[in-house]
């Protein structure tokens, strides 16, 4: 990659780290990288609100698309950085600050690319949530997308290594929260009310034999926050709830496992003569690549020379790219930190910028290979 290239996006990159912004509220980093292709490139940037693409149209030719994300987690700043984060509970601990500075880099070196195909830059918010990539994957078919390819950073991966997999490479997942609602009183007369206490520790017992019947289907069911009433010792409360994360391989069997889940809440309600509700969050479909795809990978990482691994097993943890490859074949393939580097979502995680300018270039090679 051109070293004053490399150097702008460094610098952008410690930027949109120290101004981190949560998802569906990017309005700051959005407007900085439009911003910076304006200012540094000739490619057309289009607002679409709370995302944007920039492009070079070729009229007759079908386009490729690359595609990062913007959104920040809310996590605090817990090392010691020059452009460590200034918004409270804040922070790029996924390193979409680098994701955004790498296809800003490739934007760069478009300019200096004789280019014959039409080629679509996506900067797509929240990724965190799964909203952002159902959203921008509505312009595929509206502008002739053929094939669409992103890049993760994976800690645990020699430095500069480019690991890929075919098929399934993130799990299906969604947040799913059940409301058991009865009748609030007196903590001194809970006779006269009906407390959901006991509704919701049934529940949750139930929920662990329901989650063994699923063994061998590769479902993962996590409890991650249970809440009754509030503490207050007047009061025997008439309201609680259950948060899960559901997990699986394919959206089949999660959508299965959501449906018994409900039904057993519903039956535990009944017994316990309460209400129940439901709240759906955050759903991710699996993400899989194209396997003609993950080979133009390949050979693009072999061609600069760059270490390939084969990733064994999929991620459990989802990635909202699936939502572009249920409608085109696409890749995403990741770019490693390190074999010591700390872990994303870590209070001691910071995109490493020795990987930057690789990142570029495994984007320039996939499109040169493909214009």
């Amino acid at each position: 990659m051109n070293k004053e290239n490399l150097k702008k996006i460094i610098e952008l990159r410690h930027e949109l780290h120290k101004y981190p912004e949560l998802a569906m509220n990017e309005s700051h980093t959005k407007r900085r990288l439009m911003n910076f292709i304006e200012a540094n490139t000739n490619l057309a940037v289009v607002d679409c609100g709370k995302w944007f693409y920039a492009s070079r149209y070729v009229e007759g030719t079908s386009a490729i698309a690359f595609r990062a994300d913007m959104d920040a987690l809310p996590m605090n700043e817990s090392i010691s950085l020059p452009y460590e984060s200034v918004n409270e509970g804040v922070s790029h601990k996924c390193g979409h600050d680098g994701h955004c500075a790498a296809l800003c880099g490739l934007a760069l070196e478009l300019a200096n690319i004789n280019v014959n195909r039409s080629v679509y830059l996506i900067f797509q918010h929240a990724e965190e949530t799964g909203q952002g990539g159902s959203e921008c994957s509505s312009m595929i078919r509206e502008r002739n997308i053929s094939e669409i390819y992103a890049f993760h950073n994976w800690s645990g991966y020699p430095e500069n290594s480019i690991v890929i997999r075919s098929g399934l490479c993130h799990c299906a997942s969604q947040g799913l929260t059940i409301k058991f609602t009865g009748i609030t009183s007196h903590a001194s007369e809970p006779e006269k009310g009906i407390n959901p206490s006991f509704a919701v520790g049934r529940f949750i017992m139930s929920l662990k034999e329901l989650h063994e019947k699923y063994e061998g289907r590769k479902i993962l069911c996590t409890v991650v926050n249970v809440r009754v009433g509030e503490k207050n010792f007047g009061i025997s409360p008439g309201d609680g709830e259950v948060s899960l994360t559901l997990r699986a391989e394919h959206e089949n069997d999660m959508k299965s496992f959501d449906d018994d889940t409900r039904k057993l809440a519903v039956k535990t309600a009944e017994v316990h003569n309460v209400n129940v509700s439901f709240e759906t969050h955050d759903y991710f479909p699996e993400t899989v690549s194209d396997s003609e795809c993950v080979m133009k990978v390949k050979n693009a990482a072999e061609k600069l020379g760059l270490d390939v691994i084969a990733m064994n097993n999929a991620i459990r943890a989802s990635e909202d790219f699936g939502w572009y490859m249920k409608q085109i074949p696409g890749a995403i393939f990741y770019v490693g930190n390190g074999e010591d580097y700390p872990a994303i979502h870590t209070g001691i995680y910071d995109f490493n910028d020795n990987i930057l300018s690789t990142a570029v270039d495994m984007f320039r090679c996939i499109f040169m290979m493909n214009a």
